[in-house]
């Protein structure tokens, strides 16, 4: 099944971080996605190019609407002609299944 078919689950504060082999399996499916690491927590981002501001305002509220609706959030960094997507679970403090479940979701929504 693809990610972006599978259903995030609430994350609790003593969940598990994704072990380096799930990240490595997961992040396959979304290889455009880098993993990046900011303050010790490691992320995924990933920036993705529009051509105005219009259109990279619009792609953001449909990020958000995705994000408000699976009740998980991301960093949005909305720029003249592009906007970059930062992915990871609060909580926790790293990566969780859920952020590669958002991430293909996000992917999906640059596609429209």
């Amino acid at each position: 099944m693809s990610l972006a078919n599978e259903v995030c689950e609430a994350c609790r504060a003593d969940a598990p971080q994704a072990s380096d082999q799930q990240i490595a399996h997961w992040h396959e499916e979304v290889p455009e996605w880098k993993l990046v690491e900011e303050d010790g927590i490691v992320k995924l981002q990933r920036q993705f190019s529009f051509g105005n501001f219009v259109d990279a305002m619009a792609f953001t509220q449909r990020v958000a609407e995705l994000a408000e609706s699976l009740g998980h959030h991301p960093a949005l960094l909305t720029e003249w002609g592009k906007v970059t997507v930062t992915w990871w679970s609060h909580k926790i403090r790293g990566l969780h299944r859920n952020d590669f479940i958002c991430a293909a979701r996000t992917d999906l929504l640059a596609q429209h």
